[in-house]
């Protein structure tokens, strides 16, 4: 398998609990590929930045690591710093709360190899495999449209790996959005390039927690909804759906609001 530059970019913010095992997640991959991970400090208040630095200081690894501090201004600029400094063939996102499993990287550059056309790739998360997208129906490995995004957002930041060139046509996260950024943004990247999704869970999101209804900003499911629906909207205005589908996508969507809605009240 050829070997490529990949830099991870991880943003921090009072992740001291956690951090430690997002970098020792990327350090054990199996595939032992050049790799530069960038973790951006976002104006943290707790230990995390000096537990970091401690990290890279006892690295003992060819892995470069560095840590940049910058004020608070949320995970959407904190990822646009790491990227703008990247200089890897490939770029993967990771939280600082989240884990990758060992043979991520791997199994990832394994259909790269296969694929050459492929400019961006996810995996599933948390033990998840999809089996459709409602009519659509999902093979181990499925290249993923916009309009399938609209119905189902199977792109999740830590899972991700794309190529870097994908920066100079599309450009970064945009920092205005609070909620569904990462929809955002990801719906831009394939609405210009090859993107697949891996159906295979390679990634521990949020210790493993229910994707939404839990704490963070997945927890504020009414403002998630209203994010995908500005996503829905953007991808209207922008000409990559028609108004019938705009209108189907929207009434998907809230549909979905309202089933989340009745899942978290049941559980609580």
């Amino acid at each position: 398998m050829n070997s490529y530059k990949v830099s991870v970019v991880i943003p921090l913010y009072n992740s001291e609990k956690t951090i430690l095992r997002a970098l020792d997640s990327v350090i054990n991959q199996t595939y032992k590929c050049d790799i530069e991970i960038i973790i951006v400090d976002d104006g943290s208040s707790d230990n995390g930045r000096a537990i970091v630095e401690n990290y890279i200081d006892n690295n003992v690894t060819n892995i470069k690591m560095l840590i940049v501090q910058k004020a608070n201004g949320g995970a959407s600029s904190a990822r646009n710093v790491g990227l703008k400094m990247a200089s890897g063939e490939w770029i993967a996102l990771l939280d600082s709360d989240d884990e990758w499993l060992p043979n991520k990287l791997y199994r990832q550059f394994e259909e790269i190899q296969k694929y050459p056309d492929m400019d961006f790739i996810a995996t599933t998360r948390n033990g998840e495999r999809i089996n459709s997208i409602l009519w659509k129906r999902l093979t181990n490995l499925s290249r993923i449209s916009v309009k399938n995004l609209l119905i189902r957002f199977v792109f999740v930041v830590p899972t991700v790996l794309f190529k870097r060139s994908i920066l100079e046509e599309v450009g970064y996260f945009d920092e205005r959005l609070k909620y569904a950024e990462e929809g955002n943004y990801f719906i831009r990247i394939a609405s210009k390039f090859n993107c697949y999704l891996l159906n295979e869970s390679l990634v521990i999101t949020g210790g493993g927690k229910a994707h939404f209804g839990e704490s963070g900003l997945s927890g504020n499911i009414k403002e998630m909804e209203k994010g995908e629906l500005r996503n829905i909207r953007y991808a209207y205005e922008s000409k990559l759906i028609n108004l019938i589908e705009y209108l189907f996508v929207v009434t998907f969507s809230l549909l979905k609001y309202f089933r989340r809605v009745l899942i978290v009240k049941f559980l609580r």
